[in-house]
């Protein structure tokens, strides 16, 4: 199990007798008096960059992005960019009709909780796959440990971040008194803006001066005092006659002062606690070796079949399968639905996703933990999910119609979504699931209707595998045991998407209407 990635910076203990320094406001970018005549060219020069900017983004509507950093900066540049620039004192030309057009369409433009998801996806990425801040800026995707670093992802174009972009992560992370990830993302912001100080963009929200402004204050409250107080210096070089600024100087000069045998001293940030995910170590340990398991063709028992389960359907066609772990039992049927099938289920699909939710007593809530889109599909939409109802009844034996299986549920994973670890069965007796009146769901079968570049590996926990993303395969578990009680070793989760756009279908069969299909067993460890 690795141990937590820490920030080491130098300690400082904060008298409480001493007022706390000012933290900055809100970001608002300074103007100064240009020429009507400067203010048209500026402005015509601002709309072509930013034009050319977001047609370098995605140039195709009909190919998904697939790249984590590419999705944020596409979703900034609608959302932020484009508004300071049509908002800006330089769009004096046509600034009517500019403003006009912008209006038409910003409601179909990403909304600020778009921005600040995407930017959060960043951060889960960092986290889980142990990426390094100034890397993803440059557009690579590496691990650090220690002195060691691992390309885990080469994109085929390199994309980096601009200053801004850096500060707008930056800045959702430390809006929520998260330091621990504000601070990186800040610190290259601010190295970003320094190298191109002098270049003004019209589109840009942040300059160099709020950069330090945040950063600073973000080092104060975690206690790094002496780097608090270099940025604020720093900060009154470009803008001397800041008396906010000039104020929390001589606080952190005075706090200096008085705590002068600390500032040798070293503190760690820590990174944000998870309270209900006790297993998060284990979790992304599994995530990080995107699916890969050294040892799984050493394991004898572990073995790949052609199956027909004594059903005529699959005598012609049998399922090819690979059995991946043996507690919990779960086994990997490839090219389980075809090329077709699995963009036709993803077409049916994409006019109804919405946010997914999970169960939480007995309402069904929105969380932080499980991102992602999903819709419900029933097989009376299409021949081609009765097709698919069919298969799986005669692979698995199960009774899958209604109300002993749910219908077909697709989910759609974008930047960065997951679903961290979870059971699919009900754990409660106050679960939703119960209302079903066909009992807990005794088996799971998850099709992957999409590839992806890297990421999105099913971890199971407690068996302490993972299994990658194979397009158009299907993973199959039971979530029962014989018994009817919940087998724990089948606690897994969905790793975050690190480049891609995963794809895939569940469905759940339950316990009631299987009684002869898999009846009890006299082992009670069965």
């Amino acid at each position: 199990m690795r141990k937590e990635s820490l920030h080491r910076v130098p300690a400082c203990s904060v008298p409480s007798s001493l007022q706390t320094p000012r933290r900055p406001r809100t970001v608002k970018r300074s103007r100064f008096h240009i020429h009507p005549i400067v203010l048209t060219d500026l402005a015509r020069e601002s709309r072509s960059r930013f034009y050319d900017k977001v047609l370098s983004l995605h140039e195709d509507l009909k190919i998904p992005v697939v790249n984590p950093l590419l999705a944020f900066t596409l979703i900034k540049r609608l959302q932020s960019d484009w508004r300071n620039v049509v908002h800006s004192l330089e769009a004096t030309e046509n600034i009517r009709a500019l403003k006009d057009g912008y209006e038409k369409v910003e409601q179909d433009l990403p909304a600020f909780e778009d921005l600040e998801g995407a930017a959060r996806a960043l951060m889960r990425l960092q986290d889980v796959y142990m990426l390094n801040v100034k890397g993803l800026a440059q557009g690579v995707f590496q691990r650090v440990t220690g002195s060691s670093i691992t390309d885990l992802y080469s994109p085929r174009q390199l994309f980096s971040l601009t200053a801004d972009d850096c500060f707008q992560v930056g800045k959702v992370a430390y809006d929520t008194g998260d330091y621990y990830h504000a601070i990186p993302w800040l610190e290259e912001a601010v190295s970003l803006f320094r190298r191109s100080y002098g270049e003004w963009k019209t589109e840009d929200e942040a300059s160099l001066e709020d950069a330090l402004d945040y950063l600073a204050f973000a080092c104060y409250q975690v206690g790094n005092v002496s780097c608090a107080l270099s940025l604020s210096r720093e900060f009154l070089v470009y803008s001397p006659d800041n008396k906010r600024m000039a104020r929390n100087v001589l606080k952190y000069e005075r706090l200096l002062a008085e705590n002068g045998h600390l500032m040798a001293a070293e503190t760690a940030i820590q990174r944000p606690n998870v309270p209900h995910l006790q297993t998060r170590d284990t979790y992304e340990g599994l995530c990080q070796t995107l699916g890969s398991q050294p040892t799984h063709y050493q394991i004898p028992s572990l073995y790949c079949s052609y199956e027909t389960n004594s059903s005529p359907y699959l005598l012609l066609q049998p399922a090819r399968k690979e059995v991946i772990h043996l507690r919990p039992l779960v086994a990997l049927y490839h090219d389980f639905v075809s090329d077709e099938e699995a963009q036709k289920i993803r077409e049916l699909a994409e006019p109804w996703l919405q946010r997914s939710v999970v169960a939480s007593g007995e309402k069904q809530l929105q969380v932080e933990y499980r991102i992602s889109k999903s819709a419900w599909l029933k097989d009376t939409v299409d021949p081609v999910l009765v097709t698919l109802d069919r298969r799986i009844a005669a692979l698995t034996g199960l009774d899958i119609q209604p109300p002993y299986a749910e219908y077909l549920q697709v989910v759609n994973y974008g930047i960065g979504g997951h679903y961290e670890p979870h059971f699919d069965h009900a754990t409660s007796p106050s679960s939703p699931l119960y209302k079903m009146k066909s009992g807990n769901r005794v088996a799971t079968l998850m099709i992957y209707l999409s590839s992806v570049e890297a990421g999105g590996a099913t971890a199971f926990i407690y068996g302490n595998f993972s299994v990658p993303v194979v397009k158009n395969a299907a993973l199959f578990w039971w979530n029962l045991h014989r018994s009817g009680e919940g087998d724990d070793d089948t606690l897994h989760a969905g790793c975050p998407v690190l480049v891609g756009d995963k794809w895939v279908a569940n469905k759940w069969i339950h316990e009631y209407g299987q009684e002869f299909r898999r009846p009890c067993s006299t082992n009670p460890e069965d």
